[in-house]
């Protein structure tokens, strides 16, 4: 069996990977590995609380693995960081990275861009499948998942909180990939087939913050509103 670590965001697409690789059989899992905002505690994007974290990886029985980074960090800091954290898992005799990306070619290229550097290989359990399908089998898996962040350029605030189930496919706008495969939201996992016991978690304040389009954009014009879980 190919010795592997799972990129784990605590959202349904790393879920669904892993799931995905367990029903394969062919990968001694050897944990998580996930980015960490060291200044607020969460992770990277998702916002969620380190602590869910560690609670999610109680849950699967599988450690820990985290790239911490500072609260601003620049493309070349985190490329550094990622490698470091990479090259110490290969010499712990990991030689794949799982990664629940469906159909970003360029982010896939950068990946594998980053794993070729350290001589490791990724694997795309969920790529180039129907993100509508994808996202019907997970619910029908029984996992149960709620959105933590919604970009709200995309979707209106009152989604932020709401339970990731089967009537999420029929009111997402048309513009909206039912994965949210381009960052529309995210989510985080608390109970599931891969799942030992559920998470167990209350919901927190609702937080909006605002992001540039890119670094060299001179206005902050996309928004991103949080459900802060506890």
């Amino acid at each position: 069996m190919k010795k592997a670590i799972i990129s784990w965001s605590g959202g349904k697409d790393s879920a669904l990977a892993l799931f995905f690789c367990h029903q394969s059989g062919q990968y001694d899992l050897a944990g998580l590995l996930t980015n960490i905002n060291e200044q607020f505690g969460r992770v990277s994007m998702h916002g969620v609380r380190t602590e869910l974290i560690e609670a999610q990886t109680r849950a699967l029985d599988l450690p820990l693995h985290t790239v911490q980074f500072p609260g601003d960090v620049s493309m070349e800091l985190y490329n550094t960081l990622v490698k470091q954290k990479l090259t110490e898992l290969k010499k712990q005799g990991v030689t794949h990275v799982i990664y629940g990306d469906i159909f970003l070619e360029d982010l896939r290229q950068y990946r594998e861009q980053q794993l070729s550097e350290v001589g490791l290989q990724g694997v795309f359990p969920l790529w180039n499948q129907n993100t509508t399908v994808l996202l019907a089998k997970f619910v029908q898996a029984g996992f149960k998942a709620l959105l933590v962040c919604v970009n709200e350029n995309q979707l209106p605030e009152s989604w932020a909180g709401r339970e990731l189930d089967a009537t999420v496919l029929k009111d997402l706008p048309p513009s909206v990939d039912p994965c949210g495969e381009n960052g529309e939201y995210h989510s985080f996992v608390y109970d599931g087939p891969i799942f030992k016991a559920p998470i167990r978690f209350q919901k927190g304040e609702v937080v909006r913050r605002s992001y540039a389009a890119s670094p060299e954009a001179d206005q902050w014009d996309t928004q991103f509103i949080f459900q802060d879980l506890i």
